[in-house]
């Protein structure tokens, strides 16, 4: 069982998908630096200052606080203002890897069509085109 294991582990596949989930998480926290630290002070600078992350509706008549982490504490709230924020961070993240996606796509096909325009513009191997010589002599005659 242990070597099945071993030959599950060393196949390409499985190392392929471990280094793409470390790369990947690496990346989302990226995006997330970009998006909570560049975008949403932008778009709060360009909306009239304000902070979308401590938007939040208290849905309990003890939350008096005005920041959403000392709101948590009091009591149930709806922060749909954090919402927005992994909102944006997601649709960002999600374009970031269809661009990713369509351009080695883009790539596979050029490396495709390459392939097979040298298939088709490689000549016969000796062999062959004595074989095809030897055929239409003896069709000729």
């Amino acid at each position: 069982m242990l070597n099945e294991f071993k030959t599950f582990i060393a196949r390409g596949n499985v190392m392929d998908l471990a280094v793409g989930v470390i790369i990947g998480g690496a990346f989302g926290l990226i995006v997330t630096s970009f998006v909570e630290d560049i975008v949403m002070p932008l778009i709060g600078v360009i909306f009239g200052g304000f902070d979308f992350s401590n938007y939040f509706l208290p849905l309990s008549s003890k939350v008096t606080a005005t920041s959403l982490a000392a709101a948590r504490e009091q009591g149930a709230v709806f922060a749909y203002g954090n919402f927005i924020t992994v909102a944006i961070n997601f649709l960002i993240l999600a374009w970031i890897i269809f661009l990713m996606v369509k351009g080695v796509n883009a790539l596979r096909a050029s490396m495709e069509k390459q392939e097979k325009v040298a298939v088709e513009a490689a000549p016969p191997p000796a062999d062959i085109q004595l074989l095809t010589e030897i055929r239409d002599l003896l069709k000729s005659r």
